[in-house]
């Protein structure tokens, strides 16, 4: 991870090529989505660390859908976002796929929803990965070790109560 210009850079995943500057913007789309709340921030780099996605991104899953984007986003989703918008699908679609900031918004859009519903970090962690509840905790587990890894396993200290 590296600092540029005030925003936390994305350290590059195995294998993927990184482009700096499409890795600030993202670094100040995940400051934009995450409304002033640094535990919404945090939680945001490390389901983009654990996705590991980029723009561009269109990874096929083995049911026929698509992961895209850097957040990999499930084109499960495309339908319900073109209807919520009153947008095209293949709009919606291209935006999830090549938009960081729209790939962002709508990340953080899921993961929020999911908390909402559930009022449990860890299961919408989960749910924005699955409905499955072994592969929720299977994900919320390997999104925890991202978050250690980036911010340090102090992340999950309670803070000192004064």
């Amino acid at each position: 991870m590296a600092a540029a210009t005030g925003v936390l850079v994305a350290a590059p995943a195995a294998g993927v090529p990184r482009d700096r500057a499409a890795e600030e913007l993202l670094a100040r789309c995940i400051a934009r989505a995450s409304i002033g709340k640094p535990w919404l921030s945090k939680t945001l780099w490390g389901l983009r660390d654990q996705e590991a996605g980029w723009v561009g991104a269109a990874v096929r899953n083995r049911n026929g859908s698509h992961d895209l984007g850097p957040l990999q986003i499930n084109t499960w989703w495309v339908p319900r976002i073109a209807s919520l918008l009153s947008r095209r699908k293949d709009h919606v679609r291209w935006w999830l796929q090549n938009d960081v900031c729209f790939n962002v918004d709508t990340a953080s859009w899921i993961f929020r929803s999911a908390l909402m519903t559930t009022k449990d970090y860890w299961k919408a962690v989960g749910l924005y990965h699955s409905p499955t509840g072994w592969r929720q905790e299977r994900y919320a587990a390997a999104v925890a070790r991202r978050l250690s890894l980036r911010f340090g396993p102090s992340i999950f200290a309670r803070p000192d109560k004064p």
